[in-house]
């Protein structure tokens, strides 16, 4: 009777050790991954708004066992420091673009670059290849979920712009790598955020600005312009960036980080798709508000483009200066916007 107690006291006991040793391993396997998400672009914005989705898609397909906090408007890191956060990992994963710190992702920029595009569709599609094929070691320090860039950045003004004659003088609110296109032009640059061209053009500091169509819906500048020149041969775009935290992304579990790449690639398309669409809303708003599209003659549209070409064969130089292929991933990009766009 004693062996027999003994057996099934032995029996008891193993139980209850196999069960305390289950129930942590349970516990660790079924613990919620967190993250958090910083958006520098307002919550009512359509590219914010895209960006959240992106994290409850995320959740929805680990099954909830990632939960990510998402940060619209700057609140978590403004528009300059998000890549820094992240790299920091005072955010998880973080959205912007790379020309808020310009000169840290030289060859990079030659998505900035006046190459005449089209779309931001063929931006967004053509600047993830060119990061697929050069895996640019700027952005090492990260790990890239996707990139993305928006429509032609295009010239709108108070007065009309037909020829290059008409912008000669002409204050335009521009920064960065379009500040330079606009000296190139022969018009005067004025330096401000996005944010202040409002009031800038309402007050008469400025003259007209240098952007993509969609901000004249999605920033109100429709209500404040007459014009807008279609100057795509002159066009430029702005990389951004969606990225991951890189001690972040090796600490996920293989089947997660396999179900966020899948994400990203779709992001991919939709993000180039949403920018077309904001461009057609933009255009729409601002054919309601009277304005008018100018578009430039054959002549004027090749004369815009060889005035810009000096900013290209900069960069190029510059490149060369850094020992950096910039010569290369410029032809792969002019190479791939012949073929995609028409």
């Amino acid at each position: 009777m004693k062996r027999h107690e003994l057996l099934i006291g032995f029996g008891l006991l193993m139980f209850l050790l196999g069960l305390f040793l289950y129930c942590p391993a349970v516990q660790a396997q079924e613990k919620v991954i967190t993250m958090n998400y910083a958006h520098f672009m307002p919550i009512m914005t359509k590219q914010a708004q895209l960006g959240e989705q992106w994290c409850r898609e995320v959740e929805k397909r680990t099954n909830n066992r990632v939960k990510i906090t998402f940060y619209p408007g700057g609140t978590l890191a403004t528009a300059p420091l998000v890549y820094d956060a992240v790299v920091k990992g005072i955010a998880d994963v973080g959205w912007s673009f790379l020309s808020y710190t310009r000169g840290r992702f030289p060859l990079s920029e030659v998505i900035d670059l006046p190459l005449g595009y089209k779309s931001g569709y063929a931006a967004t599609k053509m600047t993830n290849e060119y990061y697929k094929k050069y895996k640019p070691k700027e952005l090492d320090d990260v790990k890239v979920m996707y990139l993305h860039a928006h429509g032609p950045g295009l010239l709108s003004t108070k007065k009309a712009v037909y020829k290059l004659s008409d912008l000669k003088g002409m204050k335009i609110r521009s920064t960065g790598l379009s500040a330079k296109i606009v000296q190139a032009l022969g018009g005067a640059t004025v330096g401000m955020s996005i944010a202040e061209a409002y009031d800038a053009l309402r007050t008469g500091v400025v003259d007209g600005i240098l952007i993509p169509v969609e901000a004249l819906e999605q920033w109100k500048l429709g209500e404040l312009t007459q014009f807008t020149t279609e100057s795509y041969s002159s066009a430029y775009t702005t990389a951004g960036f969606c990225v991951m935290n890189k001690a972040k992304w090796n600490s996920l579990p293989a089947d997660i980080q396999n179900i966020i790449e899948k994400i990203n690639e779709e992001w991919i398309e939709k993000t180039g798709l949403l920018w077309d669409q904001m461009d057609k809303d933009g255009k729409a708003f601002a054919l309601s508000k009277g304005i008018k599209f100018i578009p430039l003659s054959q002549e004027e549209s090749a004369l815009w483009a060889a005035k810009v070409k000096p900013i290209v064969d900069e960069y190029v130089q510059t490149m060369k200066s850094k020992n950096l292929p910039g010569e290369e991933v410029l032809k792969f990009c002019q190479d791939y916007l012949t073929k995609t766009q028409k």
